[in-house]
C-alpha cells in the first residue's frame, strides 16, 4: 500500500518520480515527500497525521483561479457573490459579475474564495529588433560598474541602433558580506543592489575586486549621506514607500550589527515583527534612513539611465534579470517568510553535466502561499523589475512549470506550481507597464506544453546558438530560417562560452583543470561541433555570426559585450564558486569608449541590413 505522505505530498503538487537524462526512472522517497511537505507549510512526519490530512477536506482549501479577459463578465455560477477589486472598492449582486478591469481580484460566493485574474490573453509581440547585453558589475575602467556607467553605455549603443541594453540581475544582495557578490543570490529582489552606485576609489585589472571595492563604495555613500543638506524629495518618497521600505531598512540595519544572514540571529530578531525588532527601530532609527536613502538613490540612477536609453532612441530601454530564487536568510524572507518554502533549496535534478544534481541554495516561493495570497507576491515582484524595464527576462522559466526542490538532507523532487495563474499575472503586470516585452530562459529541462504555453502568452523565449541543433551525434546546427520566431537569439549566455572560448575550448579547459580529468576526447568533440556550426557560416568570423544570427526570424537577437570584445572566458562557470572568478571579469574597454569599437559600428550595420 502506497505510503499516505507520499499520496498527500501528491496532492500538493509533489511529483511520484521523474524520468532523469538517462531515462531512468526516480522515485520520490518517503522522506523527501515529508521535508516538501513541512516546506509547503504542511507538515505530515507520520503515516497517521498524512491520512488525517487526506481525509479533511476542508483543511487549508485554497481560493480558485479564475483567468478572464480585461472587459469580460464571468458568471460564478452563484445566486449571491461579493467582488472585491484590486484597488479595494467592492460591491454585491447576483448573476453576471460587472465588466472586470485589469488586474487581480477576489471574489466570494457559495462559501468559497475565487481569485480573478483579469489578463490580457497574450502579449503583443515586438518589432525585429537587437540589442546588447553586457555586465554591469564590469563596465567601469575601476571599482564595480554603476547606474552612471550604464547611462552612458546606453547613449552610446541607442545612436547605433540598439533597441536595448541588457544586465545581469540589480536585486539588492549583501554588502556587509563582500564575497558574496553573485547576482543572482540576492537578499530582497523588490530593492536594488546599491552596490552599482557610483563612488570610492575603485580597484583597476582584469578583475572587479569585490572586497576591496564594496567596503570602500559603502564608505563613500556614508560620507556623502553624511554630509547631505535635507532633501524634501527623498523625504516625500521615503514616506510613499511605506512599511515594505521600512522593513527592508531594518533588515539591512540590523545586518550591519547582527551579520548578513538573519538565520544566525538571535532568537528574537528572527521577523520584523517581533517584539526585539520593533524595539530596534527607535534605536536604529538614522541607519534604517541612510539605507532608504540608498534605495533613493540607487532608483533615481537607474531610472536616468533608463531615461537615457529612450532618449537616445532606444525602443525598449533597460533589458533587466529577474533571479528564479533569493537567499533563504536574506531581506527578501525576512520580510514575507510565508511566501517562501522554507527548509527547500531551488535545484535541478541529476543529469551529465552535474550527475548528483544540482542546489542552487535559493529559497523558492511557496504555490500554496502564492495562491492563498492571490499571487501578490509575485505580481509585486515582476512590478518592481518593470518600473524600470522595457524588457524583462526570467531567470528559468520552467519553474514556473514544476520546480525541482531539493530539501535538507534528502534527495529532490519536482514541484508543480501553477503555471497558468502564474502566466496570468506576468501578462497583467507587462500590460499595465505599458507594453513590456517578456523573455522566459526556457533552457535546461523543459516539460511538455511549456513553450506552447509560453508562446501563447506572447512570452519570449530563448534561443542560443550552440544548442540549436537538429543532431547531436554526429553534430548538426538548425539553419538561421528554423529559429523560432518568438525568441530572442544569441550564440551564448552568462553561463556559456563566448565565441572565441567555445572556438578554443575554453570552458573544457577550465573543467578539467578543476577536476582533474583529462579532456582529450570533449576537445575532439567540440572540434566536431566547430565544424558543423562553420558550414553554416561563410567563415568563422564574428561578424559572419551576427549575420547568421541577424537572419533569423526570432524577434530579438542578443549581442554580447564579451563576443564583440574578442574575451575568451565565460563570465560564470555554472557549478564552482571559489573555483573560477565568476561575476568578476572586467571588460577591457569601460562603458563610454566601448560604443566607439570598430565592430560595434559593424555589428550594427549587420542588424540595419536585416531589418533590425
Amino acid at each position: 500500500m502506497t505510503d499516505a505522505r507520499l499520496i498527500l505530498a501528491e496532492r500538493l503538487g509533489v511529483s511520484r518520480g521523474f524520468r532523469d537524462h538517462a531515462g531512468q526512472w526516480r522515485e520520490t522517497p518517503v522522506e523527501t515527500a515529508v521535508a516538501l511537505l513541512a516546506a509547503l507549510g504542511r507538515p505530515a512526519p507520520t503515516a497517521a497525521q498524512a491520512q488525517a490530512a487526506l481525509l479533511d477536506e476542508d483543511a487549508g482549501r485554497l481560493p480558485q483561479d479564475v483567468i478572464c479577459a480585461p472587459g469580460s463578465r464571468p458568471d460564478p455560477g452563484f445566486d449571491a457573490w461579493r467582488l472585491t477589486l484590486e484597488d479595494g472598492a467592492q460591491s454585491e449582486g447576483r448573476g453576471l459579475l460587472p465588466p472586470l478591469p485589469l488586474g487581480i481580484h477576489r471574489l466570494e460566493a457559495a462559501g468559497r474564495n475565487y481569485t480573478l485574474l483579469c489578463a490580457p490573453p497574450d502579449l503583443p509581440p515586438p518589432a525585429r529588433c537587437w540589442g546588447l547585453i553586457a555586465p554591469l558589475y564590469g563596465i567601469s575602467a575601476a571599482g564595480i560598474g554603476s547606474y552612471d556607467d550604464l547611462a552612458l553605455l546606453a547613449q552610446g549603443m541607442a545612436r547605433h541602433g540598439a533597441a536595448f541594453l541588457g544586465i545581469n540581475p540589480i536585486h539588492a544582495g549583501f554588502p556587509t558580506l563582500p564575497q558574496l557578490f553573485s547576482p543572482y543570490t540576492p537578499s530582497h529582489r523588490r530593492r536594488l543592489n546599491v552596490i552599482h552606485l557610483p563612488g570610492g576609489a575603485g580597484s583597476t585589472g582584469p578583475r572587479v575586486d569585490y572586497a576591496r571595492d564594496i567596503p570602500a563604495r559603502m564608505a563613500a555613500l556614508r560620507a556623502e549621506y553624511d554630509g547631505r543638506p535635507g532633501d524634501p524629495a527623498f523625504d516625500a518618497w521615503q514616506a510613499d514607500q511605506g512599511e515594505s521600505l521600512d522593513r527592508f531598512a531594518l533588515h539591512q540595519a540590523l545586518s550591519a550589527r547582527l551579520g548578513a544572514f538573519w538565520g544566525d540571529w538571535p532568537a528574537g530578531f528572527g521577523a520584523p515583527d517581533t517584539p526585539a525588532a520593533l524595539a530596534a527601530r527607535a534605536e536604529l532609527a538614522e541607519e534604517m534612513r541612510f539605507h532608504a536613502w540608498l534605495q533613493w538613490r540607487a532608483e533615481r540612477a537607474l531610472a536616468a539611465a533608463g531615461q537615457a536609453a529612450r532618449d537616445g532612441g532606444m525602443k525598449h530601454g533597460l533589458y533587466l534579470d529577474l533571479a528564479v530564487g533569493t537567499h533563504p536568510h536574506g531581506a527578501e524572507t525576512w520580510e514575507d517568510r510565508a511566501s517562501f518554502a522554507m527548509g527547500a533549496s531551488l535545484g535541478a535534478p541529476p543529469d551529465g553535466f552535474a550527475p548528483q544534481g544540482q542546489n542552487w541554495g535559493l529559497a523558492p516561493f511557496n504555490p500554496l502561499a502564492l495562491r492563498a495570497a492571490a499571487y501578490a507576491p509575485l505580481a509585486q515582484t515582476l512590478r518592481r523589475q518593470l518600473q524600470f524595464a522595457g524588457c524583462l527576462r526570467i531567470d528559468h522559466i520552467p519553474g514556473f512549470e514544476r520546480a525541482f526542490w531539493v530539501p535538507d538532507g534528502a534527495p529532490g523532487a519536482y514541484v508543480a506550481m501553477p503555471r497558468d495563474a502564474m502566466l496570468a499575472v506576468i501578462r497583467i503586470e507587462a500590460a499595465r507597464a505599458g507594453r513590456a516585452v517578456i523573455i522566459g530562459e526556457d533552457l535546461g529541462h523543459i516539460s511538455d506544453g511549456l513553450r506552447e504555453a509560453l508562446a501563447a502568452s506572447g512570452i519570449l523565449g530563448c534561443r542560443v546558438a550552440m544548442f540549436e541543433r537538429e543532431s547531436h551525434h554526429p553534430p548538426v546546427f538548425r539553419p538561421a530560417a528554423a529559429y523560432d520566431r518568438a525568441a530572442v537569439a544569441s550564440f551564448s549566455t552568462h553561463d556559456l562560452p563566448t565565441w572565441r572560448g567555445w572556438r578554443q575550448g575554453a570552458d573544457i579547459a577550465a573543467r578539467a583543470r578543476l577536476a582533474g580529468q583529462d579532456a582529450a576526447a570533449a576537445r575532439q568533440e567540440r572540434a566536431q561541433e566547430v565544424a558543423a556550426l562553420d558550414r553554416l557560416l561563410p567563415d568563422n568570423s564574428l561578424d559572419a555570426l551576427h549575420g547568421f544570427l541577424a537572419r533569423t526570424p526570432s524577434l530579438l537577437v542578443a549581442v554580447q559585450a564579451e563576443l564583440l570584445l574578442d574575451m575568451a572566458d565565460q563570465p560564470n562557470l555554472p557549478g564552482t564558486v571559489g573555483e573560477y572568478p565568476n561575476w568578476q571579469a572586467r571588460l577591457p574597454m569601460a562603458a563610454g569608449d566601448f560604443p566607439a569599437l570598430p565592430l560595434v559600428a559593424g555589428t550594427a550595420s549587420i542588424m540595419r541590413d536585416n531589418d533590425r
